[in-house]
């Protein structure tokens, strides 16, 4: 009688919750790992301070090593070199409107919450405020985004910071919209950041009302709802609030890396 061969069975393993689970990337909920390590970020901080002189460029890189205590052969660490400082720049005033967001609206009342859509019009301005120390060389360094090799990069980031400022104004839909109210804010943005770089009025005055009425022709006064109930705030609906709860609260996509 011939043996008999057992065959291992294949395993099935029943996907978690977990597993369809971005992680939100924020300050609050911050990525797994650091956008820059503890020397690069040390070099750029210091480099940092001689953009409005010298731009986004390798003199300020080296000038930053020198101030930071590196040797200027030190700038090597960074293979990106000039977008290395203009990347810093991005993710570190996206990272500061958590702050900012607490600031404004860490205390507010149930009785006086702000829109969902005055939130979000209030954390694109702040962040485009962000920009004034380096205004005069945004169009630079817009110029360096924009080649090849730094537009996946460049996007990546500016989806973030669409992403962040829904999240942190209240925004928890997972649903179809997700993407079109990102989308469309990533470019409203974006045309309000080129808008500003040939801005002359004061405060910057004619980029806010140009970002208000984009804002106002993607979000209609009948959407402005407060973030405690009504069509922009779904954390009521069935379905939601768990599966929110089980990612911690976060953002980053409905589905699984998708």
């Amino acid at each position: 009688m011939a043996a008999r061969v057992l065959r291992p069975r294949a395993v099935l393993h029943r996907p978690t919750i977990a597993a369809f689970c971005r992680p939100y990337h924020s300050f609050d909920h911050p990525a797994p790992s650091q956008a820059f390590t503890n020397s690069e970020h040390a070099l750029l901080s210091a480099a940092y301070e001689h953009v409005p002189d010298h731009g986004f460029s390798h003199q300020a890189l080296t000038l930053g090593a020198k101030d930071a205590g590196y040797p200027d052969i030190s700038t090597s660490i960074l293979p990106d070199g000039a977008f290395s400082l203009i990347r810093y720049h991005l993710v570190t005033r996206r990272q500061a409107l958590a702050r900012t967001s607490q600031t404004l609206w860490g205390e507010e009342s149930s009785g006086s919450k702000a829109s969902v859509a005055d939130k979000v019009e209030r954390l694109a301005w702040e962040r485009l405020l962000g920009n004034t120390a380096v205004i005069h060389r945004w169009q630079e360094a817009l110029a360096v985004m924009a080649q090849p090799s730094y537009v996946p990069a460049s996007l990546k980031e500016l989806a973030r910071l669409a992403d962040d400022i829904w999240y942190l104004s209240g925004d928890t839909a997972v649903d179809p919209t997700w993407y079109t109210k990102r989308g469309s804010l990533a470019t409203i943005y974006a045309s309000s950041e080129l808008f500003m770089t040939n801005d002359k009025s004061a405060g910057f005055a004619d980029t806010r009302e140009f970002l208000q009425s984009r804002l106002g022709a993607m979000l209609p006064p009948s959407r402005r709802t407060t973030s405690a109930g009504g069509p922009l705030d779904v954390s009521d609906r069935p379905g939601n609030s768990r599966s929110e709860a089980a990612c911690d609260g976060g953002g980053g996509g409905p589905t699984a890396d998708g």
